[in-house]
């Protein structure tokens, strides 16, 4: 959306790329995201989202810096999101998706009836406490907030459990606000979840 110049390189984490040594050398933690701007890598996504604001001085409604207050906020989100919408919307895609495959076991009822509730808590303080009324997480305008919670409630959408957050009309209007600002480029960010919600689609048992 800002025209930054990068290579983009895909790690097939199902192929356990993300174990091997080459990636390993780049990010200890073996995970993704991951960025080397000639040498200096980042390995967290909102830290990455930060340096990119900054090194590149985008829109200030990105990363607020001027109005120290909406700042604060985008900070606030950027540390509760961890342990909320990042963490309830991950589990719940791994208890659905990725243990059973990997363990070969039947689907864990108790887990995922915890993890839905747990992620329509989130979704209730994403409503309450940071949208109250306004059109995007942290204000008037969309920030780098906005690009992190939406992608993780993506993930509900590719096991077809999006009502979770849809039920909530105004976390809908949001996510779908969002979307709309965000194409083409939003689209082509989830080929795969797109097409793991087709594939899951035809398998999904009854919970």
């Amino acid at each position: 959306m800002n025209n930054i110049p990068f290579e983009d390189k895909p790690i097939a984490l199902r192929r356990g790329e993300h174990k091997q040594e080459e990636f390993t050398k780049i990010n200890p933690f073996q995970k993704v995201p991951v960025i080397d701007d000639d040498g200096f890598i980042l390995t967290e996504s909102a830290v990455i989202m930060r340096y990119l604001c900054e090194k590149y001085n985008l829109p200030e409604h990105w990363l607020p810096v001027a109005d120290e207050k909406h700042s604060l906020r985008v900070a606030e989100y950027l540390n509760w999101h961890h342990a909320h919408t990042r963490l309830y919307e991950a589990m719940l895609f791994q208890t659905l998706v990725i243990v059973p495959k990997l363990k070969n076991k039947p689907i864990n009822k108790k887990k995922v009836e915890f993890y839905r509730t747990a992620v329509r808590e989130t979704v209730k303080h994403l409503q309450n406490y940071f949208l109250k009324g306004r059109p995007y997480l942290c204000g008037e305008e969309m920030s780098i907030a906005d690009l992190l919670a939406v992608c993780e409630l993506m993930q509900l959408d590719s096991v077809l459990e999006e009502e979770l957050y849809k039920s909530n009309q105004e976390v809908k209007q949001w996510v779908d606000r969002v979307k709309i600002r965000l194409q083409p480029h939003f689209d082509e960010a989830h080929i795969i979840p797109y097409r793991l919600r087709s594939a899951f689609g035809k398998i999904k048992p009854k919970l």
